[in-house]
Formats: structure tokens, C-alpha cells, sequence
């Protein structure tokens, strides 16, 4: 079937159209130069026949969890969301020069380069399933390469809460899991497993995970009959390690608790595989939940024989750190003992030399009253 044609591009205030990107079933997606700030952007605009109420609120939710979701190193950066004068929503958003679409069909990529994928994107997956959401459709296509050469995930338009699902579904058949292709279910953390992992089989393939090239047999029904069965078949390249092997067949279990618990878990055991094969270890960006609790810190003193016990939070902060409450600290150049209550007191040491003082002047004073008496 041959695609369609893109629509003509909006007319955007600040934008200038530069050429088509691609087409989707429910979006164009333009190549458009920003003019302030002065940059290149992919412009996202939904098409004018299939704005109906669904496919309008899907849209305007991937602004919303892609706009919530854009700090994250691994997913694409949100600039814009509005509509255009013609009425037509769209998203502008980071430019991604290539797509791993475009890649893993016409060439052998890497293990070092598909482990270092894999463990970006997976903590992609894992940050937005901390927020609670879904993105159910995770396949080589959503993972963009920037102009830096940094993988990114890209494409929430069918995405959903973890605990709820959306009226619109859209299903992309050689990366979903078996249970999605039976429609016993809209998306779970196993679902997203199992995609994480048919498209890193993908790209090391380069094809997907139940198609057979050259068969003519790869048609949606075809393939969702193969799907439902779930029998892995081992990639049949030889620099695959073992482990690596191992680690994609329990991605695509048939069994969806038999796969990794999480997408985090799936980028840890890549990780693993790194280090094993003597690779540079890729660090998985995942925000940790911060907490006020440490636990307590064992210090002993000068003599070795009192432990003092004290709770200890690290905090990065370009301020001095501040003296304990029983130090000795100068003030006004008075040496001061800082009590428990807060309050000062004048030190020993402070107080005989204060004496002193005084008694000297005193001595001074009664001796020139008894040369003054004479």
C-alpha cells in the first residue's frame, strides 16, 4: 500500500516550513526553523479530518506527558503546543535528525551501540513509569537520534496512565506483547518489557522479533498469529553474548510475569553486559525519590573510646559548613562558648584575662589616690 501524501504545513507566527518529515496515521510531522530562539524544530500537526473529540484529547495528552516527561535526558524535549490558524493542533518539538527506522533495516548496528541504546531508553521507560504513564508504543521508529548523537524516545501519542486507559488505541503488531495482540490488555510495565526488548531484537536483526524475511508470510495477521505463540527464536548473529541472548528471550516470555519487573531492571542486566564484554558502562538516567532519612553515622573522638551517634544528610550546597553547636567560634574577638539553648557564654580562659585586667586597673587607680592623698 503506498503511503499518502503529507497535508499541506500550517502557517505557524515565528516558524518558517523548511520540507515534510513523515506521516503517520493521525499526524504530519514537518521540519520547520524557529526564529527566536534560532533553531531547527520537528513540528508535529495533527491531521484536519481526524480532529474529533478522542484523537483531539489523545493529542493534546502527548503535549501534556511529553512536556512533563521533557526533562529527562532520554525522551525528546517539548518547545510548544498550540493550534494553528487553520485549526489544526500541533507540537513543537526537538529536531532528531534520524530515526533507528531508518538505520537497522539497511545496516548491522553494534552490540556496544544497541547495549548503550537499550539502557538510555530503557531508563526513558522507567522515568515515565514513575510518573505513572505508559507508552505503549515503543518500537525502533519512536527512538530518535539527536543531532549529538544521544538516543531519545519520542511518540507519547497513545500514551496512558498506569492505572487507567484511553478510549483511542493505536497498535503496532511486531512490538507488542502477545496479551496486547489478543486484546486481553491496553499496556502494563510487562508490555513495555516486552517491547523494549523486540526492539533492541530489532536492531541487532535487523528485523522484527516474528518476522520472517524474504517469506511473503509478514502480513498483520500473520504476524499476530506468531506473536500469540511467543516462541523466541535466537539471533543468529555470532557476536551476540550469550547473556545478551538470554536477556531478550525473557523480554518477550510468553508468560507476561516471567519477564524483568521493570524497564529498569532490563537496563541494569544491560549494564551487566557492558562490563562483561570490557565496554564502557552506560549510565541509566532515572530520577531516585529523595528522602530526609540517613542513617546514623558512627564517629568516635580523639580518645577512641566514646562513640557519638549522629544522623547525617549529604547536601550539596557552595555554602561554608556550619560549626557544630559545642565548638569554639570567634566573635568580635571574644572567645564564646555557643550554650545548647543557643545563648553565649564567656569561656574561662576569657574571663581570667578580663579579671586580670581589671584588677590591674584597679591597683593603678588606688595607688595615684595615695599619691595624690600625700
Amino acid at each position: 500500500m503506498a503511503k499518502r501524501m503529507p497535508a499541506a504545513p500550517p502557517v505557524l507566527p515565528g516558524f518558517t516550513h523548511i520540507n515534510p518529515l513523515g506521516v503517520g496515521g493521525f499526524a504530519d510531522v514537518f521540519l520547520y526553523e524557529q526564529q527566536m530562539p534560532k533553531r531547527k524544530v520537528a513540528v508535529k500537526v495533527l491531521l484536519r479530518d481526524l480532529v474529533d473529540e478522542d484523537v483531539a484529547r489523545m493529542f493534546n495528552l502527548e503535549a501534556d506527558v511529553m512536556a512533563q516527561l521533557g526533562s529527562h535526558p532520554s525522551i525528546v524535549t517539548v518547545y510548544e503546543a498550540s493550534i494553528s490558524s487553520d485549526g489544526r493542533p500541533y507540537i513543537a518539538m526537538e529536531y532528531c535528525p534520524v530515526a533507528i527506522a531508518q538505520r537497522y533495516r539497511k545496516e548491522r548496528m553494534s552490540i556496544p551501540e544497541v547495549l548503550h541504546i537499550g539502557v538510555k531508553i530503557a531508563g526513558a521507560i522507567e522515568g515515565a513509569h514513575r510518573l505513572g504513564i505508559l507508552h505503549r508504543d515503543i518500537k525502533p521508529s519512536n527512538v530518535m537520534i539527536t543531532q549529538y548523537g544521544a538516543p531519545v524516545l519520542a511518540d507519547f501519542g497513545i500514551a496512558t496512565s498506569l492505572s487507567g486507559t484511553s478510549g483511542v488505541m493505536a497498535l503496532s503488531v511486531p512490538w507488542s506483547a502477545p496479551e496486547v495482540v489478543s486484546d486481553q490488555s491496553t499496556g502494563s510495565i510487562a508490555t513495555e518489557v516486552w517491547s523494549l526488548g523486540a526492539t533492541l531484537y530489532s536492531m541487532l536483526a535487523g528485523h522484527s522479533p516474528f518476522e520472517i524475511p524474504g517469506s511473503g508470510r509478514n502480513g498483520p495477521d500473520e504476524l499476530s498469529a506468531r506473536v500469540r505463540k511467543a516462541r523466541y527464536t535466537p539471533l543468529e548473529r555470532q557476536d551476540v553474548p550469550s547473556d545478551l541472548q538470554s536477556i531478550l528471550a525473557q523480554t518477550m516470555n510468553a508468560n507476561p510475569q516471567n519477564r524483568q519487573s521493570s524497564a529498569r531492571e532490563v537496563g541494569e542486566q544491560l549494564r551487566y553486559v557492558e562490563q562483561r564484554l570490557g565496554l564502557p558502562v552506560t549510565p541509566i538516567d532515572i530520577l531516585e525519590p529523595q528522602s530526609s532519612f540517613a542513617p546514623p553515622v558512627i564517629e568516635f573522638g580523639q580518645d577512641n573510646e566514646s562513640p557519638v551517634v549522629r544522623s547525617e544528610v549529604a547536601v550539596t550546597t557552595s555554602r561554608r559548613p556550619r560549626r557544630k553547636k559545642t565548638e569554639v567560634t570567634r566573635d568580635d574577638d571574644v572567645d564564646t562558648t555557643v550554650r545548647p539553648d543557643g545563648r553565649k557564654t564567656i569561656s574561662l580562659q576569657t574571663a581570667l584575662w578580663v579579671g586580670a585586667g581589671l584588677l590591674a586597673v584597679i591597683v593603678a587607680l588606688v595607688t595615684w589616690i595615695v599619691v595624690q592623698g600625700r
